[in-house]
């Protein structure tokens, strides 16, 4: 398989490739603002979609669209290609699908709050420790009662029922405070007013549909458009971590390949890692070291190496590093970090280099035969043959309506869930404490009344008179009664005086 031309090394007057083989044992492109990163980056995700294999990376600026149309096939650029080497260099687009968080600039990406889990949304909600074991609480509530947790209502409704269910609950599951419950309320809250709302629920993306190869053999490329969503850093971050979590989780162990299955790209790498807790950081680590062998390559893309923890950064074999201008104390550090990460070459001053490197050139090591890193290049960049730059409205349109998952992404469902459950049971109980009980017979002698009431009254009577019944029951009872007395006095007295014969 033939492989990814990078650029022309200077250093040494040869071709600097990109083995597919190796591709899945990540890489990283670094340098500071305006040295070309990005389209090294559009260099790369052609390279690999050419050979078939799926990118998916994030528009932080918006000009990594490009790469749906072609470019403008300049005189330049094709002098440029010819310097470099570049066989059959000619205009051309790349199979696209966008994608946006938030469905203006692409079509919705969605996940349930499930899927997301209660760690990395402890993450978006910035909890302390208390309230992420609170959230805990909450997801296994959900779990042992069987209610679905799609989207934020959902999960409001669980945290109102932990509410009023709060002693119960912590006796079972454990102590839960109305502090930590409102806290986590108000942090939702805060992710709804980001746009969360529409992060979460259906359908859910499927890892299928960022994995497509393209009619013609090629892969297709994934475009997130993070222009808006990279103001919000904690939920790019998470987003993304949470994408290359559901990927080590679902895909199969498949070792080393000819090729990797999928290309992952992070752009604005130090987002993921600013302010974020050593066990996220350990999680990263852990998922980049393992996912090389689920066939999935992880590039990242930041203006610093140190940008990128020491322990994932030892674990990134293809290295492209643009000019980094050493103005400040921070930069000379970098430079010096820069120039240590890669294998020497005797024929070129890196830390002098550095620093003296023009746009579109890099510094360049890849792994070749035998995974062993090649040594450092100055290198003269390939051109994509792409657009660099934006991309027009109706460009962007055009692309969209001739995406293959459109249909099913871009009209949102909203299913029975935990929320409509909860609510559903919550009127049954008010309609059920409404309903009139059962009444005695006082209470529905006291609402009678009319005619049929004073007869009632006439024959069985009341508390204070005595109805007919009664009074010809006393008037039998009396007349036998005497009836009665009559004969036994007379049985009396006519034995003692004697009768008259």
């Amino acid at each position: 398989m033939d492989p990814i031309l990078i650029g022309k090394g200077i250093t040494d007057d040869i071709a600097v490739t990109l083995l597919p083989r190796f591709g899945n044992r990540h890489g990283l492109v670094t340098g500071a603002t305006g040295t070309g990163k990005t389209v090294t980056l559009m260099t790369l995700a052609e390279g690999f979609s050419r050979l078939g294999v799926p990118v998916f990376l994030a528009d932080v600026k918006g000009d990594v669209a490009g790469l749906a149309v072609p470019g403008d096939g300049g005189e330049k650029l094709a002098q440029r290609a010819a310097d470099i080497g570049v066989a059959g260099y000619a205009p051309a687009a790349s199979p696209v699908v966008f994608w946006d968080l938030y469905g203006q600039l692409g079509h919705p990406v969605r996940t349930t709050v499930s899927e997301m889990g209660p760690t990395l949304l402890a993450r978006i909600l910035e909890l302390n420790d208390t309230q992420a074991g609170v959230l805990d609480i909450v997801f296994k509530l959900a779990d042992d009662r069987g209610l679905l947790l799609l989207d934020l209502d959902d999960l409001r409704a669980l945290l109102n029922l932990v509410a009023e269910e709060r002693k119960d609950v912590s006796t079972e599951y454990g102590l839960v405070s109305a502090q930590s419950v409102a806290a986590i309320q108000r942090a939702l809250l805060r992710l709804s007013q980001d746009g969360g709302e529409k992060f979460f629920g259906e359908p859910a993306l499927e890892l299928a549909d960022i994995m497509r190869v393209n009619h013609d053999g090629r892969g297709v490329i994934g475009i997130l458009a993070a222009a808006q969503l990279i103001l919000k850093p904690r939920l790019y971050s998470t987003f993304l971590l949470w994408l290359l979590s559901e990927l080590f989780e679902k895909l199969p162990e498949v070792g080393d390949l000819e090729k990797p299955k999928l290309v992952f790209i992070f752009d604005e790498a130090h987002l993921l890692f600013d302010d974020a807790p050593a066990a996220l950081v350990q999680r990263i680590e852990q998922v980049v070291r393992l996912i090389r062998s689920k066939g999935v390559g992880v590039y990242f893309c930041s203006q610093f190496p140190d940008d990128v923890p020491a322990n994932i950064l030892g674990q990134l074999g293809n290295r492209v590093q643009h000019a980094l201008r050493a103005f400040t104390p921070r930069d000379q550090k970098a430079v010096k970090t820069a120039a240590e990460t890669f294998v020497p070459n005797p024929r070129l001053d890196v830390v002098a280099t550095l620093s003296q490197l023009g746009t579109g050139e890099a510094l360049v090591s890849t792994l070749q035969d035998k995974g062993v890193p090649s040594p450092v290049q100055k290198t003269l960049v390939a051109p994509p043959r792409c657009r660099m730059g934006a991309i027009t409205d109706a460009e962007r349109a055009q692309v969209r309506a001739g995406s293959p998952v459109g249909g099913r992404y871009d009209n949102a469902v909203n299913r029975e869930s935990a929320a409509e459950i909860l609510a559903r049971r919550t009127q049954q109980a008010a309609e059920q404490a409404k309903a009139p009980a059962a009444r005695t017979r006082e209470q529905d002698d006291g609402q009678e009344g009319g005619f049929s009431q004073a007869i009632k009254d006439a024959i069985f009577g009341t508390r204070r008179r005595q109805g007919m019944i009664e009074t010809m029951a006393k008037q039998t009872t009396r007349t036998v009664g005497t009836k009665l007395g009559n004969q036994i006095v007379r049985g009396i007295l006519g034995g003692i005086f004697g009768g008259k014969r």
